[in-house]
C-alpha cells in the first residue's frame, strides 16, 4: 500500500498561495520558511500543504524533487496534528553541495522542526 498525500490535502491555485504568502511566516529554518494566511476564509476539514522550491536555490531537478518528497512526507505524517489551515513551505535559501542522503536527513530534521513550531501556538 502506498502512503500519499489526498488531493484535498494540497493547495491547487495561485491564489491559494499568495493567500498564504501574503499572511505571515509561521517558522524559518536554515532552508525553508513556512507561511500560513492571516485569516482562513473558509474552514478546511484539514491542514493543506503548498511548496515552492525554486530553480534558481536547487537547480537540478533531482535536488528540487527530493526536497518536495522529504517536505511532503515529513508534512503527511503529522498533518492531523497540525491547525486546520494552509500551510506553504519556500525554500528561501541556496542548497549547499552535498549528497543527496544528506541533504534528505537534513531537510527531515528541519521540516520536522518548523511542524513542531507550527504546532505549538
Amino acid at each position: 500500500m502506498r502512503a500519499t498525500l489526498s488531493p484535498a490535502a494540497r493547495l491547487h491555485r495561485p491564489s491559494e498561495y499568495a493567500a498564504a504568502l501574503k499572511g505571515r511566516r509561521v517558522a524559518r529554518g536554515a532552508l525553508l520558511v513556512v507561511s500560513t494566511p492571516r485569516e482562513q476564509p473558509g474552514q478546511e476539514a484539514e491542514a493543506r500543504l503548498g511548496m515552492i522550491i525554486a530553480k534558481r536555490f536547487a537547480a537540478r531537478a533531482v535536488t528540487r524533487n527530493a526536497i518536495k518528497r522529504v517536505i511532503r512526507e515529513a508534512f503527511r505524517q503529522r498533518r492531523h496534528d497540525l491547525p486546520q489551515r494552509d500551510f506553504v513551505f519556500r525554500l528561501h535559501s541556496r542548497v549547499a553541495p552535498q549528497s543527496l542522503t544528506q541533504l534528505k536527513k537534513q531537510l527531515r530534521a528541519e521540516a520536522d522542526a518548523l511542524l513542531d513550531k507550527v504546532r505549538t501556538p
